[in-house]
């Protein structure tokens, strides 16, 4: 590692992997947000999905003032994060083939809706299930994982795909493989995780194309406000109101 502090070297990765993906992803960030706001403009329903750390960027965009009112988190028991105990549980969920059939089959999932699958290796058997079952199913899918995985990795799911493979639009995050930045002659291992810092920022690019286009094209994007400015508590019952019936985290 050159010479600087940790801090500064970790924020200079992340900045270089910031800048990569605005160069590279553009065109694949205007496609996703595209297919968002066609979706919010047809009627149907935006979610997204994320395993453990991944859920993270999931969850970023759910409920999120300034963001769009109508993304709603898909939620699988023990794989959110965290939270669950033992924390490994969620890492073993992943690999359990027939979960995410049976989620999306007992979801409010449907065709014409959208879905958002974020897994950094993609590799698992529960995002790769849940791109193919959902698409199966007529809904759209938006991948965002590191390509990387691909080619460096092999798939646990059997059909040896990996998720970009089965989506409508792929986000490469461009993390490499084993999602650390940094090395130290004193530290046993690679540290600081750069992924979460890049997918929410590839999430939040989307939405905000997704925001703007339904603008250009004379929608009001159903944005939310925050809660600790006058008048945002108005403004959000008003958008509950009108879109209601496509928000399910609010019953």
């Amino acid at each position: 590692m050159s010479d600087g502090t940790p801090a500064d070297l970790f924020l200079d990765a992340a900045i270089g992997l910031l800048r990569r993906v605005r160069a590279e992803e553009s065109g694949a960030i205007a496609a996703a947000g595209t297919l968002l706001a066609d979706t919010v403009e047809s009627g149907g329903r935006l979610f997204a999905f994320g395993a453990g750390h991944s859920s993270l960027a999931a969850q970023d965009v759910v409920y999120r003032a300034g963001g769009l009112a109508l993304m709603n988190l898909l939620a699988v028991p023990g794989v959110v994060g965290v939270d669950v105990t033992p924390a490994v549980l969620g890492s073993a969920l992943e690999r359990v083939d027939g979960l995410a059939s049976a989620v999306l089959d007992s979801s409010p999932l449907r065709e014409g809706d959208a879905l958002v699958i974020i897994s950094l290796s993609g590799r698992n058997a529960l995002p790769v299930e849940m791109a193919l079952h959902a698409r199966a199913l007529g809904i759209k899918v938006i991948g965002v994982t590191s390509v990387a995985y691909a080619t460096e990795t092999a798939s646990r799911h059997s059909s040896g795909t990996f998720l970009k493979d089965h989506c409508d639009v792929v986000l490469d995050s461009k993390i490499a493989v084993g999602d650390a930045e940094l090395t130290l002659d004193t530290v046993q291992a690679p540290f600081a995780p750069a992924s979460t810092v890049v997918t929410s920022a590839l999430m939040q690019s989307v939405l905000a194309t997704a925001a703007a286009i339904l603008a250009d094209r004379g929608v009001e994007p159903p944005l939310l406000r925050s809660g600790n400015v006058d008048g945002g508590h108005e403004w959000n019952a008003r958008i509950m109101e009108k879109y209601g019936d496509r928000i399910f985290y609010h019953h």
